[in-house]
This record gives structure tokens, sequence and C-alpha cells, in this order.
């Protein structure tokens, strides 16, 4: 019957049509297995229930059971009915059919992505599987067997590794390779250094005691070879290149002459010679000490600087710019005659044009005046000489003009080739014709200077300054110095801060010739050095640093050495004492004056050794020195800082100041000599009140006294004090205490005394006793 008829089968066995039933939200959709064809070989299974599972939030153990079993009880009634209703018709089909659309359209918003899904949930699966056995059963580290090679590849790699042979970054290798270089150039500095061994590297100015020094041998063996060729020096006598080289030569060494400046560091600029200008001259006034020297740049000047020399003589060379009444301009050199400054001289020599050599008429010429006129002469200076003082009686000009020609310098007057001039420095007489003829000597050298070009100049003289810092006096030889300049000089560089000319006033720029005070270097250069102007402060920084090096092995070079032998020849002598002094001043140029001369005075009983030699005050660096090297502080032109001199105090270091060179080197000769005269020191005893005073007969007047303090003796002198001026000072005639003569009288006690030679005591005077004690005067 057509009731009895059931469903087609068609819809449930196409792939696409499934069959479900109402379920609540909360339910798991299970879909059905769909039929295969029998041609479709099955490779594997998805279980879509597993793939939901595993998706889902893991929860307690039995919720899960639970909600996993109700969907599969569930399904296999649906299932059942699907298959076996037939009754309810096309209401029931079309119910159905509108269930199950409901159904796909749900599945297919919600749809996985199967092939996903199913790689997800194997590695899933697989990693479940493997933590769980994990957790049961812990990894066992597999015990493998030592092999030796394998020990030894490693220790290699290791090696490798720490010595950098490995297998490194970029950085490594770079640093690796920098160090090999620096490696490599130390080796090549080694072995020439070793080349070099024989090879004297000399500077001017070297002594036989600096020489035999440098080549390590006696100094006696050096004045023997300067003896065996002719030549008579002293120990501590400076030599010329050519006694240099051939006493070298006798012991085997090669001399080579380099500048502590390192001249070729820096590139001198060719010169245009369109842009040359006529420059001033700039003239070195030379002479012996006290012969007029700076009286003659006073008379030039209308200025008068010797006021401010102590003692009236030039410690250090200053620097004057001159205008003639013409308009012409002179630029004047004044240096000191003391024998002391030889290398101040020397370098002056160096830097001038014409050397104005000065003699006094009623003097001779002077061994300062011949050192002057040799240091002109092999300086190639032309030499103009004055002869000073004609105003005086007992002048004799002729008898220096023949002095002069006895040393092979004849004047014009006498037909040689040497200008000459009498002047009177003081009176005037003479100086405007010493100065044409110094002007005539300036033409015939056609004096140029090229202004537009960076400036070379010449330290004059260097200090340090408490409110400026370090100053230095310089010449401009060649150029325009401007204020800004990066400066080289010697061993310190810096950039010009402000500059002043010789009136104090502040100036932009100085041309040739022009002498000017700089602020702004790093330290006080050594006179006689050479300024030159760079373009870059890191260029400047480096050749300072090669200068001081240089400087620094060649002192290293020249350090006194006492060996054995030496010091038991010594010791064989007698006594052998040292004596270490610590030299600062106010200018370097002093500062090295004062202490080649202080050096000269070594004997073969006594060393004098000048540890330390700098510009500027005396400092607690200073005074601890001294302390640790058991050195005495001669301060020239300086003082010592408060707090150093309490140092001073504290720690027993002698500190001796001094405002002239002689008073210096004549006390430490003397001290050296042991003829320091003794000092006379006052020791007050007591205090003695007049209370009444006596005219007495054939003795005069007699004071009436009480000691106050102290007591009173009769060896004692006494000084008469009255409203706290003192009015008299001498010896006792004599001391009574009664009627009788004592000796001494004590506090509280009345006594009559009688002064020697003076009558006039007052009631009310107070009479001070004192005894002078002589103290030996020690350094």
């Amino acid at each position: 019957t057509p009731t009895e008829t059931p469903a087609p089968e068609a819809p449930a066995e196409t792939p696409t049509q499934t069959e479900a039933t109402e379920k609540k939200e909360d339910e798991v959709f299970r879909l059905e297995q769909p039929r295969l064809e029998s041609n479709i070989k099955v490779t594997g299974k998805i279980d879509l229930a597993a793939i939901n599972h595993s998706m889902r939030p893991k929860r307690k153990g039995s919720g899960r059971d639970r909600r996993r079993q109700q969907p599969q009880a569930s399904a296999t009634p649906a299932k059942t009915t699907a298959n076996t209703t037939g009754s309810s018709g096309s209401t029931a089909a079309s119910s159905a059919s509108d269930n199950a659309k409901k159904k796909r359209r749900r599945i297919k918003k919600d749809r996985i992505d199967i092939n996903a899904a199913v790689n997800a949930n194997t590695r899933r699966d697989d990693r479940s599987h493997n933590t769980t056995s994990d957790r049961r059963r812990p990894k066992r580290p597999i015990h493998t067997e030592v092999n030796e090679g394998d020990v030894q590849r490693q220790v290699k790699e290791t090696l490798a590794r720490l010595t950098g042979k490995g297998a490194k970054s970029k950085g490594a290798k770079y640093r690796r390779e920098k160090r090999d270089a620096v490696a490599f150039r130390e080796q090549e500095m080694q072995r020439a250094e070793e080349r070099e061994s024989r090879i004297l590297k000399l500077t001017e100015f070297v002594t036989a005691n600096d020489l035999a020094n440098m080549m390590d041998i006696p100094v006696s063996e050096v004045i023997s070879t300067c003896m065996s060729i002719g030549i008579m020096v002293s120990i501590n006598q400076r030599l010329d290149a050519e006694t240099i080289n051939i006493v070298a030569e006798e012991f085997g060494f090669k001399t080579e002459y380099v500048s502590a400046e390192v001249a070729e560091a820096i590139k001198e600029e060719d010169d245009n010679p369109e842009d040359w200008v006529p420059r001033p001259p700039i003239v070195t006034v030379m002479g012996h000490v006290d012969h007029g020297k700076t009286s003659l740049l006073d008379n030039i000047r209308n200025a008068n600087v010797i006021a401010g020399e102590a003692g009236g003589i030039t410690q250090h060379i200053g620097a004057y710019s001159v205008t003639l009444p013409d308009g012409r301009h002179i630029t004047f050199l004044d240096t000191p005659g003391h024998e002391a400054f030889t290398a101040m001289r020397a370098r002056g020599a160096k830097v001038t044009d014409i050397a104005i050599i000065i003699i006094a008429a009623d003097d001779n010429v002077m061994p300062q005046t011949v050192e002057a006129i040799n240091h002109a002469s092999a300086a190639g200076v032309p030499i103009v000489f004055a002869i000073n003082k004609i105003d005086k009686p007992g002048a004799n000009p002729d008898k220096i003009k023949e002095k002069l020609s006895q040393m092979n310098y004849l004047v014009e007057e006498w037909g040689g080739k040497y200008q000459s001039q009498d002047i009177s420095a003081k009176k005037g007489i003479g100086v405007q014709d010493l100065l044409e003829k110094v002007l005539l000597e300036a033409d015939l050298l056609e004096l140029k200077a090229n202004p537009k070009r960076r400036a070379t100049a010449s330290i004059i003289e260097s200090s340090l300054d408490k409110g400026r810092g370090y100053v230095a006096t310089v010449l401009v030889s060649n150029g325009t110095l401007h204020q800004g300049d990066i400066v080289l000089a010697g061993t310190h560089y810096g950039r010009v801060k402000a500059m002043f000319n010789e009136r104090n006033q502040r100036v932009e720029s100085a041309g040739p010739s022009e002498p000017v005070l700089i602020l702004g270097l790093d330290g006080a250069p050594q006179a006689g050095d050479t300024l030159n102007v760079l373009e870059t402060e890191q260029e400047a920084r480096e050749i300072a640093a090669r200068r001081e090096q240089l400087q620094r092995e060649q002192g290293l070079r020249t350090q006194k050495r006492f060996g054995l032998e030496e010091l038991g020849r010594r010791r064989a002598l007698g006594d052998f004492h040292e004596l270490n002094l610590i030299v600062k001043g106010d200018v370097d140029g002093s500062v090295e004056a004062l202490s080649d001369t202080l050096i000269k005075l070594s004997t073969e009983e006594i060393q004098v050794n000048v540890i330390h030699k700098a510009v500027g005050q005396i400092s607690e660096s200073d005074v601890e020195l001294a302390a640790s090297s058991s050195a005495i502080i001669i301060g020239f032109q300086v003082r010592p800082a408060a707090a150093a001199r309490k140092l001073a105090e504290k720690e027993g270091v002698e500190i001796r100041l001094y405002s002239i060179i002689y008073d210096a080197i004549e006390e430490v000769r003397s001290a050296m000599e042991g003829m320091l005269s003794p000092e006379i020191r006052e020791e007050i005893s007591g205090n003695l009140e007049v209370l009444q005073v006596f005219k007495i007969s054939k003795v005069g007047t007699v004071a009436g006294c009480i000691v106050k303090e102290g007591k009173i003796k009769r060896s004692n002198k006494v000084r008469v004090i009255r409203d706290g001026i003192v009015i008299h000072t001498g010896e006792l005639a004599s001391l009574k205490r009664f009627k009788d003569e004592v000796k001494e009288v004590t506090l509280g006690q009345e006594c009559g005394l009688c002064i020697d030679n003076y009558n006039d005591v007052r009631e009310g005077d107070m009479i001070e006793p004192f005894d002078e004690i002589e103290v030996k005067k020690t350094l």
C-alpha cells in the first residue's frame, strides 16, 4: 500500500545529505558517515568527535566523560528513526528537510578545515604522547666512551679561540692585526735603537761632563783627549761642534746634531717676493755688568727702567720697540751682563740683526764683553761698538779701541770695518749718532719680511702670572701674529687668548719685529724657543709631545751616573757630600742661568745637584720633594705659598729667597766652602722699670730699677726704651744691689745700674737687657 511504502533512500545515500534530529543548543552535532562507492579505496578515517573534543577546552574528569557519552546515546535513536519511520509522510519529510537545511546552514557557518584539523590533531596527539611518556620515564643521559682524539681536538679548538686563531668576528681579527702591528713596530724601534746606540744625539751647549756621561766614560778621558789636540777645557766648559766631533770619533761614536724643537716637523711656507716689505731692525745691546746697557736704552726710550731691576742689574731680557724722531722704528733687546746668563746672550745673538757692544771707557774689555763679541761673531751679526761713560774722569776711549784691535776687531777710525761711537748714556752724548750708525747697518742688510703669512717668532722670556697664567714675551720675526692663532713653542702649545705691547696696551695683531706679551700657552717655554703658528690644535699637540719625548731622552742620557769606582775614588779623597737644590724663579731664562751657575760650583768634595727647576711660586709639592731628597729650595724673585711655608717649617726644609743673582751664587758658594759668617740673634732676658735717678759725681747717672720680668746679668747689653721708642743701646758699666756688685738680679728685686757713656736716663724709662748669640748659618 502507499502508506507502507518506505521513504526513498536516494537522499540518504548521497554524500551531501545527512539526517539529524532536533537537539538542544548545547548538544554536540554528530554527522553520519556517508556511504562510499565500491571503487573508492579507504586509506584512513577521520574521527570528527575526537577533533571536536581536542579543540574544546579541557574540563574536570567526570563532566567531560558524561558529555562524551551523551551524544553517543542520543545519536543512535536518531539514526534508527531516520531509517525506519515512514508513517509521517510528506509532512515529516518536509519537517526533516527544513531541519536539515537549518543544520547545514549552521554547519556551514562553523565549517572546519579538515586537513588542518587532522594535522593539528596528529601533532597534538604526538606531543601529548611524548610528554606523557617523558613525564612517566625521564630521559637518561647517553653514556659514551671518552675518545682521546676528541679530547685533543676540543683542547686545540679552545686554545685556538683563546689565542685568536680560530674563526672570529671582523672586530677580533682587526684587534689581532692591530696588536701584531704594534708589536712589529716595537721590534723595529728596538732594532733601530740598537743600530743607533753608537750615535750621539746632541743639541747646543753640551759640556765636557755631559759628553762624558753620554759616552759613559770618565770625564778625565774627555779632558785629556781635548788636551791632546791642543784644547784646554774644564769639566763644565761648553764644547763647540768641531771639538765634540773629534772627541766622539776618538771613542768610536758618531755625532748627530738634533734640535729639541724637531724643526723638520713644521713645514715652512714659501714667501712670494712680491709680498716682502721692509721691517724694523732688531738690535741687541750686550756688554759687561754695569757698563751702561740699560742706561743707554733708558736714554733712548726716555723712561726709567733701572729702578725696577733689583740692585740695578738686569735679571732677564727686555724687548722694547722705539720710534725715532724721523718715524723709523727699532726693536731693542736688553740682555743681562752677568756671567750666569751666557745661554741667554747666545740666544739673544741668534734672534738679532745688529749687536751693540757697550764698553765702559773707564774700565777694560771684560770677560763678558769678550764673550758677547764672540757670540755675535759666531752668529754672523754685524757689530757696532759703543764706548760709554766718556764724561767720567779717567775715561780713555783710545785704550778700549787698542784692546779691541788686539782682538782683531779694528774700528773704522783706525782703518777697520767695525763702526764705533763714543757716548755718554746718562747725559745723552753721542746717542743719536750711534742710532744713525745702527740704521746705516740696517740699510746695508736690506731687512724684509712678509706680513701676510703665518707668524714665526722667538720666545724672549716666559713666566707664570698668578692672575693670567703662563705668559710669554715673543718677538715676531716674520709674518703676523693674530689673537686666536694656535701656536707652538718648544714643548708647549696653546691658543693666543690676548696680546699686549710693551706699554701693556692690548693689541689684536703683531707684525714683523714687534715684541708682544701673549697669554694662552699651557706652560712656560724656554727663552730662545721658536714660536710657530699651526693650523690645528691636534697638530700642535702631537709635535709638542714628540719634542717632550726627545728632551726626556736627552735628559736621561746626560744624567749624572756615579759608579762604585767613582764613588770610592771620591770617598778616598775625604768627606764627600752632595748638595741637592731646587730652583724656582720668575722667568725661565733666570731659572736656567741660575741652575747652570750653581752646578758649575761643584768640586771634588761637594757635588751640587739641581734636582728640579721650574717657573712659578714655591708650592707644597716643591717642599715635599725637598723633604724627601734633603734639598734646599732656592727662590729667585718668587715667594712661597702660605701652605708651602707652613709645610716647610713642619718638615724642616730650608727655603732661601733672593732678588739678585749675585747673592744666590755667592751664598751657595760660601755655604759649600764652610765660610758662612755666623748669624747674630738677640735673646731678651728681662725687663726693668726705672723708679728713681741719682746723679753721682765721678760715676755719672745711676738708675734705681726694679726687675719686672726675667732677670738682668752684668754681661747683658741693655736697651733704653722711652714711650715705646728705643732711645739708646749700650753696655752696662756697673750693676749693684745695695752697695755690692752683683752678677745678676732676679725677678722682683731692686738694683742700681749705670750704662756706659750714657747719662740721659729718666724716671719711667724701661730697661731691656738682652744677649747677642752667634748662630752658625746653615743651608
